[in-house]
């Protein structure tokens, strides 16, 4: 996808792609032009064509130069990971692992799957739309199974178990995927599990539909939705460079750094008067919405939601689950 000069710009300031991060770009062109002039004060008799053609190279030469910014990643490559669909990125290799017992997500499309095919492929929603009772109760029940459990939290603020939908919001969150993604369709009170889908899970199982979820998660699905914040700020295009960081180092604090020098035009989207700084905001939405209702609500990683254990801070560092590096490989040279 290429924005033109008048389009909103990817880092979700709200501002106009001409007035935003295309200021950056344009100082990496007048780098180009720089080159170009030296070359020219070397080769004055260079013609048209030869100049557009050196000035050709050095883009290219430039955009497939690591760049330190980005930790590395050639521009070139950067582009894909913001702009490519999620069938044609690169430099990384997204698999469906063999098992996704350690996914909360999975096992509760799973258990929505079930109960939809014990009726005929279809159960009857609450009088508020909501997935019924039985199920909740069900999916409640699988959180010890899960790497999370081990943060002792009480079920009234747990975001892997509760009383009702509303008050789950990894179940809620799985739902919405699942409706998202074409899977399931509410209709008379009644949620359904399409014709199709119920053909594909009797054949492959669960597995089935982890990419189709995953790439719904990423690329339709509103990060902001779960949260109160007021920023509107899209994280969702960095989502793959973020995912890369994080796995590396684990650090929380590291990867809001990285984030910043890589986009800095991110800071700018906050307000001025804000009680917080732009670099706390920002590692805010980077750990609510990416870090634990996305990687955590996936059984990609896990995080202490504890910030202070005996009144000292608790590092905001990431444990690193086998079911992300069984879903992500990557092969960038950085």
């Amino acid at each position: 996808m290429k924005l033109g000069r008048n389009d909103l710009c990817h880092c979700g300031s709200g501002k106009k792609f001409k007035r935003c991060c295309m200021s950056s770009l344009s100082k990496q062109h007048a780098q180009v032009f720089d080159d170009v002039d030296a070359m020219l004060a070397m080769k004055p008799n260079l013609t048209l064509d030869e100049l557009n053609a050196a000035l050709q190279h050095k883009v290219q030469d430039r955009n497939n130069q690591p760049h330190p910014d980005f930790c590395g990643v050639t521009p070139t490559q950067m582009a894909n990971w913001l702009y490519a669909p999620f069938d044609e990125l690169q430099w990384v290799t997204i698999s469906t692992p063999y098992e996704l017992l350690a996914s909360p997500v999975m096992r509760y499309l799973a258990l929505i799957l079930d109960e939809a095919m014990a009726q005929d492929g279809s159960f009857k929603a609450t009088s508020k739309g909501n997935l019924p009772a039985k199920l909740v109760k069900q999916a409640s029940e699988l959180l010890p199974e899960f790497a999370v459990a081990q943060f002792d939290r009480h079920i009234s603020i747990s975001e892997f178990a509760g009383s009702n939908e509303d008050k789950f919001n990894a179940l809620h969150y799985t739902r919405v995927l699942a409706e998202i993604s074409g899977i399931i369709y509410r209709r008379s009170g009644r949620y359904h599990v399409k014709k199709s889908a119920q053909k594909q899970y009797q054949a492959e199982g669960i597995q089935a539909f982890f990419k189709l979820m995953l790439e719904a998660a990423i690329s339709k699905y509103n990060w902001g939705y779960l949260d109160g914040f007021e920023y509107n700020i899209d994280l969702r295009p960095f989502w793959l460079f973020m995912l890369w960081r994080i796995q590396s180092h684990n650090s929380v604090d590291q990867l809001v750094e990285e984030v910043m020098t890589a986009f800095p035009d991110l800071r700018q989207s906050f307000p001025t008067e804000d009680d917080f700084s732009s670099e706390r905001s920002l590692s805010i939405l980077i750990e609510s919405r990416f870090i634990e209702r996305f990687l955590q609500f996936w059984g990609f990683v896990t995080i202490d939601p504890r910030r202070y254990l005996n009144a000292e801070p608790v590092a905001r560092v990431v444990q690193v689950q086998p079911l992300l590096k069984h879903t992500f490989q990557f092969t960038i040279n950085a």
